[in-house]
This record gives structure tokens, C-alpha cells and sequence, in this order.
């Protein structure tokens, strides 16, 4: 069986630890990289978050770039009242002993896309700017790269930044248009889906049947998630949307999508960030982006959890 070969371009964040960790517990995928951006915390922490966690799931093999710190445009916006001071909700992690790489994030994505072409694809479950930015500095890789695979923005749902903006969309909106119309082929996750995936108490006290440090990792940080997500949203679990877009690397089939024109508006008003697409060709615009706006979310779930005991077991 021929791997999908794949970078993880992030910014770890609670969900962003778990889609690391599907990627990991997944055979029909060769985890290349994790390419780091600012986002759900700082650049930094989210380096040192990526780095711990492969030592918890025994993947040390795996690289992990430093990239942008700071959006191209907007101010920073971080987001622990989601995630936690340290990104991880209340789960700790020992300081890692691995280090990351001395290359830039932005260079490693370049670097390994067009050395590979056609044979590479990115997950990018952060602020689209280290994307952006590879875009800026070598545009051959939106030929180059097999596929892209897209967290963000909402397209017939409420915003959870703005009343209308997603936050990985909100957080760099600039980055976000240059790679819309960068002409890479991309699917796009939104809330319309992330939002029916919805992970409960009950589905995490059926991976602590399953005693260990991957288990307890998960149930520590998605305890702070749920609590935000009760709190502020008035919902019961917590919604993982990054494993989502991480999953359609390998079972496309758990969504149905629309070959859309998207675009995102980068005008700094109160729509600033919005992610529209254009379903009645009203711009006479060719289809850009490969929309998911259905999800099956339990059968996803019951994946993913199939998937995290089986990485329990080799725990």
C-alpha cells in the first residue's frame, strides 16, 4: 500500500494535538513534517506542544519547523480561553528532549514539495500564513503539491470569532485569499462540518477503558475544551474540527462536497475574514475550492476513536 505523504502545517492547539495524533495512529499515512504557525497559541509553545507530543506517541522521526509568528497583515490573536495557556487545554506534557528543526517552516513545505512533486500534500489546520507565504516565495508549488487540505472558514454557518468569521480564517484572512486563488487544489473543511463533529464525555471515557498516556493526554486537554465549549457555546462534548480535514487525507467519503468559487473578504469591517462561496455562479467565477458541506460525523467519530485506542495499545 502506497502512503499518503503528508505535511501538517499547524498551530497546536487541543484539536490541532489530535489530528497529529490521527495522522500518527493512521497506516495509509507517511506523516512527513509538522510545519508550526502562530494561532490557538504562540509559535513557540506550539513548536514546543508538537515536539511533546511526538514523544508521547513515540514519533520522534518526525520533523517540526518554526514558522510565522505573526500573521502578514492583521495583529496576533491567540485564543486560550479555547485552548489554555499552553495550547493543550489541561493536560501536561514533560519538556521534550528532541529539537526542532533549524529550517524555517516556510522552506521545509518548498523544499519538500518540490522535491517531491505531486507527491506531497499539506493539511493546514492553522492560520493559513506559512502557506501564504511558500505561495509568495515559490509560487510553483500550487502545481507542485498533490492536494491541499483546508480547516476553515464557514460557509453557510455562523462564525466562531466574529458572527460571521471562522478563526483560523479571522486570525489571517490575507494569507487565507492569496492561497484561495493560488490555483492549488484544494478541499475545504469548514464549520458547516467541523461543527457536527462532536466529541463527548462518553466517547472519552471509552478510550481511559484503554489505560494510557495517549488516552489520558486526550482526556485532560478536551476536558478544558469541552468546558469552553459548554461555557460558550452551549454544547455538550467539544467540536474537533481539525481531525476532520486530517481524515479526508484518506476517507473523503466521511463528507460530500461542492466544487465551488470561494473567496474571503479582507476589508477591515465587521465581515472581515468571512469565507463565501458563490453557489448561483453569480460572478461568472470558475470553482476554486472543493467544498465539504455534509458530514457523516459519528461515523468520523467512531474512527477516530478506533484509531486512538489502536495508538493506546502500542502505548
Amino acid at each position: 500500500m502506497k502512503k499518503r505523504r503528508i505535511i501538517i502545517d499547524a498551530d497546536p492547539g487541543i484539536d490541532d494535538a489530535l489530528a497529529i495524533l490521527l495522522a500518527i495512529a493512521s497506516p495509509e499515512i507517511s506523516l512527513e513534517a509538522i510545519t508550526i504557525v502562530n494561532g490557538n497559541c504562540s509559535v513557540d509553545q506550539g513548536v514546543q506542544n508538537a515536539l511533546s507530543l511526538l514523544e508521547l506517541a513515540n514519533a520522534t522521526h518526525i520533523p517540526v519547523a518554526r514558522g510565522s509568528a505573526v500573521p502578514l497583515v492583521k495583529p496576533l490573536l491567540l485564543a486560550p480561553e479555547t485552548h489554555g495557556n499552553t495550547g493543550i487545554g489541561y493536560a501536561i506534557l514533560p519538556t521534550p528532549k528532541i529539537k526542532p528543526s533549524r529550517q524555517h517552516a516556510v522552506n521545509m513545505i518548498i523544499d519538500m514539495t518540490m522535491s517531491s512533486p505531486g507527491e506531497i500534500s499539506v493539511v493546514a489546520i492553522g492560520p493559513l500564513t506559512n502557506l501564504a507565504l511558500a505561495l509568495r516565495l515559490e509560487p510553483r508549488i500550487a502545481q507542485a503539491v498533490q492536494e491541499v487540505f483546508i480547516m476553515g472558514g464557514a460557509i453557510n454557518f455562523a462564525g466562531n470569532t466574529t458572527p460571521q468569521a471562522e478563526f483560523n480564517t479571522y486570525c489571517d484572512p490575507h494569507a487565507a485569499h492569496i492561497v484561495y486563488h493560488s490555483g492549488m487544489p484544494i478541499t475545504l473543511a469548514p464549520l458547516d462540518v467541523t461543527y457536527h463533529v462532536i466529541f463527548t464525555q462518553s466517547d472519552v471515557d471509552q478510550l481511559l477503558e484503554h489505560n494510557s498516556a495517549i488516552s489520558t493526554f486526550i482526556a485532560e486537554a478536551t476536558r478544558f475544551y469541552m468546558e469552553f465549549h459548554k461555557s460558550y457555546q452551549k454544547i455538550q462534548g467539544c467540536v474537533i474540527n481539525d481531525p476532520l480535514a486530517l481524515a479526508l487525507t484518506i476517507r473523503p467519503n466521511f463528507v460530500e462536497t461542492q466544487d465551488l468559487y470561494v473567496d474571503v473578504d479582507i476589508n477591515s469591517g465587521v465581515s472581515m475574514g468571512k469565507t463565501f462561496a458563490d453557489f448561483f455562479n453569480i460572478t461568472d467565477q470558475a470553482a476554486n475550492i472543493k467544498v465539504a458541506l455534509s458530514v457523516q460525523a459519528r461515523d468520523f467519530i467512531e474512527f477516530f476513536k478506533e484509531r486512538m485506542i489502536n495508538l493506546s495499545l502500542l502505548d
